[in-house]
């Protein structure tokens, strides 16, 4: 199943992928958002609520948002590929393996969403893609174990963590070159974690004008989605709807010789092996 957040006819509202359309569910649950959907007890039930419903407006029709628009938490893991953690090495930049998750936090204006632009900030020219797996969570909760880490998730989507990358590299802590606006594009849908098997190894490949930048797997990950779960529900509680972005392979435009980045004009896609393509043009900060 896809749910996806959306616009239309003016109004901000959720619901679910049929064929080429969408049907919305907000009206039917009475739930506000997707979050607040995934969060509740009616989350269960959901093949049943879908069954038989006709889309109510053409995909094409509606104006995508974010997955979740405005979650409380968008936790982003720090170089957890390890080919992504070979290729920062090749480029001369010594970095060692981590014993613990390195994460770092997101706020939810820095989102942008498919079809949406990702915007080049004017104090920058090196925004750089990064294709990720994003992680939706369903069952929050403290201090959650490895063992028990799969039931919280509630859905897969793709993301694209855009770097602008001197204002990351300005001091140890890169969250400065992490949250500018429209910059973490974040979508079109979310895929239920139901039709995805825990733990399978998925393809992500990251296409920047229909030219193929980065191609690799989930199977790469230095800490997979249940440690960084358990790790970061250690620090704080995780509620319905936030957010984890779980790294990018390698393949950042910073690597390559000469550096490569996003620009004004340009389209990026990340595309994920049975979650779907997000597509962003890149545009001008006004």
């Amino acid at each position: 199943m896809k749910l996806m957040s959306y616009q239309h006819a003016g109004r901000e509202t959720w619901g679910v992928v049929v064929g080429d359309g969408v049907a919305e569910l907000a009206t039917r649950t009475g739930c506000a958002t997707l979050a607040d959907f995934i969060g509740s007890p009616g989350y269960a039930q959901r093949d049943a609520l879908v069954a038989g419903l006709a889309a109510e407006a053409k995909l094409a029709d509606v104006v995508f948002l974010p997955v979740i628009p405005r979650p409380e938490k968008i936790v982003c893991a720090v170089r957890n590929y390890m080919d992504h953690h070979q290729e920062v090495l090749a480029a001369g930049m010594q970095r060692e393996l981590s014993e613990q998750p390195p994460i770092f936090l997101r706020v939810w204006r820095s989102q942008t969403a498919h079809n949406a632009p990702i915007v080049r900030p004017r104090v920058s020219e090196s925004l750089d893609w990064e294709g990720e797996l994003a992680v939706i969570i369903g069952q929050g909760g403290r201090d959650i174990s490895e063992a028990d880490a799969w039931k919280h998730v509630a859905g897969y989507a793709c993301y694209n963590d855009a770097s602008v990358r001197e204002w990351q590299f300005h001091a140890k802590q890169i969250a400065s070159g992490k949250n500018f606006e429209s910059t973490g594009a974040f979508g079109p849908w979310m895929v239920t974690a139901d039709e995805i098997a825990p733990g399978r190894e998925l393809k992500l490949e990251t296409r920047l004008n229909g030219e193929t930048v980065q191609s690799s797997h989930t199977g790469h990950m230095i800490f997979s989605i249940p440690r960084l779960i358990q790790y970061a529900s250690t620090i704080f509680t995780l509620v319905p709807g936030d957010v984890f972005a779980t790294g990018t392979p390698a393949g950042v435009g910073w690597s390559k010789k000469p550096p490569r980045f996003m620009k004004p004009g340009d389209t990026v896609e990340v595309e994920i092996e049975a979650v779907g393509l997000l597509r962003n043009p890149v545009t001008a900060q006004d």
